[in-house]
């Protein structure tokens, strides 16, 4: 009886030692590279960009943890663990993949609204996508036609001007000259003499020239420069100057020009346009000369008057 007993005792034994040899071996080699491509992967962008195939490769670890767990060491252990690993290794790559192509995505949102200087580049990005070359195409016609409004309505606005300028030859004389259109009026017409008092008929031809000042380009400056004849001083001719200009200033802001356009200059005796020998030739020296300069040039006005020059 004892004997038989043992017999079967003696039996186990080989089973038993499988069994504790199975329990106690370790991972495969591949097992444990799935096990950290995967935790490399689940700390990736794959958790947020790609987390369908980084579900894909734990379903494929799982599979191979329990071929480890049932049968370790296995072929079927190996295998799974492999797959896992690859799935891993492509979630983790999908993931930077997916990160990348947001920010392409976001860069080329940018240069669409970038200036028309970056246009060409922004184009070149976003040729994969019809839809937003579709929409860049769309600004940039729409920037073309707003352009091609304001062209439109600067030639109407220096036709007008012109033609305001033109009207003036009426009243005054107008010529172009390269400081800007120069506009010449007769000063016995303005003042009396030895005055910078406006007098009443003057009122109406100034009311003329501020129409058509108001007409042209406000990044037009105008400047006002008053002349005398050579008889008196120097001092007294350019004070007489200076307060005409300063007078047709005055009421030319009046009638509506804006202040910050014009400046005024007293110029005496200088410049004459005729001699100062005959009285025909004083009184076209005794002028007020306005000027309205050509769009580009620069010239410093102020609320008040310039300083002489």
């Amino acid at each position: 009886m004892k004997t038989g007993i043992m017999n079967g005792f003696l039996s186990l034994v080989p089973v038993a030692v499988a069994v504790s040899a199975c329990a106690s071996a370790g991972p495969t080699p591949e097992l444990v590279d799935a096990r950290r491509a995967y935790d490399q992967a689940r700390v990736s962008e794959a958790q947020r960009l790609a987390p369908d195939r980084l579900l894909s490769a734990k379903e494929a670890l799982d599979n191979a943890e329990r071929m480890h767990k049932d049968d370790p060491g296995s072929n079927r252990e190996r295998g799974y663990a492999y797959i896992a690993q690859r799935r891993a290794q492509l979630a983790q790559e999908y993931g930077e993949l997916a990160r990348l192509q947001r920010e392409q995505q976001q860069a080329e949102q940018n240069y669409v609204a970038t200036q028309d200087r970056l246009r060409r580049a922004a184009e070149k990005r976003v040729e994969a996508s019809q839809g937003q070359l579709a929409e860049q195409r769309g600004k940039i016609a729409s920037t073309q036609a707003e352009l091609a409004e304001e062209k439109q309505a600067r030639t109407k606005a220096e036709q007008r001007a012109s033609a305001a300028l033109a009207s003036l030859q009426q009243v005054a004389q107008v010529k172009e000259e390269s400081r800007g259109t120069v506009i010449t009026l007769d000063g016995a017409v303005l003042f009396v003499s030895g005055k910078a008092e406006l007098l009443p008929i003057a009122q109406q031809k100034l009311n003329d020239v501020a129409e058509a000042l108001k007409q042209t380009e406000d990044e037009q400056s105008i400047k006002i420069e008053g002349y005398t004849d050579s008889r008196g001083s120097d001092e007294t001719n350019l004070k007489l100057s200076q307060q005409r200009a300063e007078a047709v200033r005055a009421y030319l802001v009046n009638r509506g020009v804006k202040a910050a356009r014009i400046s005024a200059e007293g110029k005496g005796e200088q410049n004459p346009i005729a001699t100062n020998d005959t009285a025909e030739g004083r009184a076209n020296n005794r002028r007020v000369e306005i000027i309205v300069q050509s769009q580009g040039m620069s010239q410093g006005t102020s609320q008040g008057t310039n300083s002489r020059q």
